[in-house]
């Protein structure tokens, strides 16, 4: 299979919870599910959930990669779910973040390498 990623992903391990979604023409939901995060890319994150969640719908992150003083504040969009059989598995992407924090995602990958 033909890997069609745009940046590498790296592994990562946090816990995080989506308290609201929301759509672009201010479609608002509610929800409390934890997320476990599961790998990271400088175009974004892959997380594992029991909850459903639907596509094309939008949440707002903060990400500490290696320390608070490296934390992302970031929109991100589901745009793919997949099953392992116990949870879901959402691909997401990272919509409405500078590009100027693309340093910390490299920092993040030669911490992984060292």
């Amino acid at each position: 299979m033909q890997e069609k990623r745009r940046a590498k992903r790296f592994p990562a391990k946090l816990e995080l919870e989506i308290s609201q979604l929301f759509k672009q023409d201010n479609i608002m939901v509610d929800i409390g599910a934890p997320i476990e995060v599961t790998d990271v890319s400088k175009f974004g994150i892959g997380f594992k959930s029991e909850n459903i969640l639907p596509l094309d719908y939008y949440f707002n992150a903060k990400l500490e990669l290696g320390g608070p003083d490296r934390s992302i504040y970031c929109v991100v969009k589901i745009i793919r779910i997949d099953s392992d059989g116990e949870r879901n598995i959402y691909g997401c992407e990272f919509v409405g973040m500078a590009p100027v924090f693309s340093y910390i995602f490299d920092e993040y990958s030669k911490s992984l390498e060292e």
